[in-house]
Order: C-alpha cells, then sequence, then structure tokens
C-alpha cells in the first residue's frame, strides 16, 4: 500500500484528520508513558482551538490506509527573542520504523527552517523510546539538556518531614496567597515579574536559546487553552508582610481525565530572599492542601533538569524518584540539511 505524506493545519483540519492523529498521538504516549491513560479527543481539541496566537505550528503526517502511521511537527512562538530557533519532532510507530519515514518526514521541516530563516532545530527524545536517540545521533545532533520527569507516590511521602518544614516556615515575616484558577487581575504585573524572573533562572545547560519575555496577555493566553482543555491550577504565592512584595511561588496542576495525577508545575523563589527555607515551605504547603482536599490524587509528577540541584535537594528530600528521562537535542541546519543530502 502506497505511503502518503499530508500536510495539516492543526487551527482548520477536517473532523477525519484530527480523529487520525489523535489516535496516532495516543499510540505514541502509551510507548513513552505506558502508565498513563490516553488522552481523550476532547481535550486535545480543546487545545488546539486555544493556542495562543503567538505560537505557529506546522504538521506532517504519513498516512497508510486511513490511519497515521508517522508524523513531524515544526514550531516557533513569533516573538522577538530565539528568532533563529525552530522546535521539531519526528514519530514513526513501532512498526514502521526502519523505513526512512523519519528522514522523509524531516525534509520538509528543514525546508520551513530555511524559508522562515531558523538557523538551528532544537527536539527532545526519551529513552523509554530508543529509535528516537539512534535518529538524532545518526543527524549529528547534540545533547543540550538532559532532564527527568520526576515522581512522588503519596504513600511513600515523608509526612514527618513536611510537618517539619511547615512548623520552621518563617511566618514572621512572610504569608500564603493561595489562588484557584485565573491569576487576580491586581496581582498580574506582580505575577508575571516573578514568573520571568524564575523562568530565567531555569538550566539551560548548552542550549542556545534566549530567556523569552513573559507579557500579561500571553500568560492569559495560556491560561485560557489550560482552562478549556478541563485542567485546574492552584498557586501558591509567598509575600514579605513588611513590604508587600511578592518573593515566590508554586503551582500545581490537574485534570479530572487523570484524576490520581497531580503536574507540579513551577516553583521559585527571587534571589533576594533565597536562603530562607520558603522554597520548602511552598512545596510542603501545597502538598499539605493536596492531600486535605484532593484525596483522590495518588502521585506527582514535575520535570526537572538534572543539573537544577537547588530543586531536586526538595524534591528528593520529600521523596521524588526519576520517572522519564528527557534530553533536548539541538542541530543546525546545515547538519540537518548535509543529512537529507
Amino acid at each position: 500500500m502506497t505511503l502518503e505524506i499530508r500536510p495539516i493545519d492543526l487551527r482548520q483540519a477536517s473532523e477525519a484528520e484530527y480523529l487520525a492523529l489523535h489516535a496516532f498521538q495516543n499510540r505514541m504516549r502509551a510507548e513513552a508513558q505506558p502508565d498513563d491513560p490516553p488522552v481523550p479527543f476532547e481535550e486535545r481539541m480543546a487545545t488546539l482551538r486555544n493556542l495562543p496566537p503567538v505560537v505557529r505550528v506546522w504538521v506532517w503526517t504519513v498516512w497508510e490506509g486511513g490511519e497515521v502511521v508517522a508524523e513531524s511537527s515544526a514550531s516557533y512562538l513569533d516573538l522577538p527573542e530565539n528568532r533563529h530557533l525552530l522546535e521539531a519532532d519526528v514519530g514513526v510507530l513501532p512498526g514502521h520504523r526502519r523505513r526512512g519515514l523519519a528522514r522523509r518526514l524531516l525534509a520538509p521541516v528543514a525546508e520551513l527552517a530555511r524559508q522562515t530563516g531558523r538557523t538551528l532545530l532544537m527536539g527532545n527524545t526519551t529513552a523509554r523510546v530508543p529509535s528516537g536517540e539512534a535518529f538524532m545521533e545518526r543527524l549529528g545532533a547534540e545533547r543540550g539538556l538532559e532532564s527527568h520527569t520526576n515522581q512522588l507516590l503519596l504513600a511513600e511521602l515523608d509526612r514527618e518531614l513536611l510537618g517539619r518544614w511547615l512548623r520552621e516556615a518563617p511566618t514572621a515575616d512572610f504569608e500564603l496567597q493561595f489562588w484557584e484558577g485565573p491569576y487576580a487581575e491586581a496581582d498580574l504585573e506582580e505575577v508575571v515579574r516573578v514568573l520571568q524572573v524564575v523562568m530565567s533562572d531555569q538550566p539551560k545547560d548548552r542550549l542556545e536559546m534566549e530567556d523569552v519575555k513573559v507579557t500579561p496577555q500571553m500568560l492569559r493566553q495560556v491560561e485560557q487553552m489550560q482552562l478549556a482543555a478541563g485542567g485546574q491550577r492552584w498557586t501558591y504565592f509567598v509575600r514579605e508582610k513588611a513590604t508587600g512584595r511578592f518573593a515566590g511561588y508554586t503551582e500545581v496542576t490537574w485534570n479530572p481525565h487523570r484524576p490520581d495525577l497531580l503536574q507540579q508545575q513551577g516553583t521559585g523563589v527571587f534571589p533576594g530572599f533565597r536562603g530562607r527555607g520558603l522554597g520548602r515551605w511552598l512545596k510542603a504547603a501545597m502538598i499539605q492542601k493536596v492531600l486535605a482536599e484532593r484525596p483522590g490524587v495518588s502521585k506527582i509528577r514535575t520535570g526537572n533538569a538534572d543539573s537544577n540541584a537547588p530543586m531536586l535537594k526538595i524534591n528528593r528530600a520529600l521523596g521524588f524518584k526519576p520517572y522519564l528521562s528527557r534530553t533536548t537535542w539541538q542541530v543546525g541546519l546545515g547538519e540537518v540539511r548535509a543529512y537529507l543530502g
């Protein structure tokens, strides 16, 4: 049977295209994350329909009959930063590998990079799918950042340690503020400032990329996408009592389609407030709230760069363990075109 390569416009594809792509992505997800249920079609569609306008994305698919058996995608944020960068992904179902499909699907990605002036391609693999790492090595890509999804089983949580961190919290000088859902409009500028500092502190190791400047509009657009897909977000901010200044934050997200799983998102403390136990306090307070108000949650996952020693120290003390490896690769457009011949 002839294999057909077909581009798909994610913002206005047909229902048949959406359904076929959805089925393919869940099959790929099951290989990398066999413990997790498939993503419901309605959740994935809500995400696609609410992509922030700043996100530019292209998708190419290989079809066999009425099924997608391979896919490549390319995307970037249409912002002043990282004008050299194109994020790319290639996936092929196990039964269709070693047939040259990844190479064929990489060709339109490289052409898009040329047309848009993007000179560096970046993508991710996991050790659970060795074929991805092997492909990146054949391509001549460089390992730019090693990271893991770390997981905490709440049945193994050190509750004595949790209680000690809460008792040691510097409550005389600081106070916690809890938000559910969208951030308060009155505090949005301050929230953006906190997030910007924390994001800028994230390790990049050898990755050739710039910090993105966060704006209130971007933050609201991301919120809309998360909420439309059924996500619920809890956030704790810590303020200095004397000045009212934000000193740090932590946030988690939860989706009713995966009721046993909580995703720990960003956590960070402003440089001027570090060394006072605020990060431990934020983490402990959030976990305590989850235990009390989300009894169905049995595990918490979070992503950490392997080089992020301060955050890993907190997470490992709580009982987080490596769950899923992730390598972020980078490769110049020249090397990609040479590989493609």
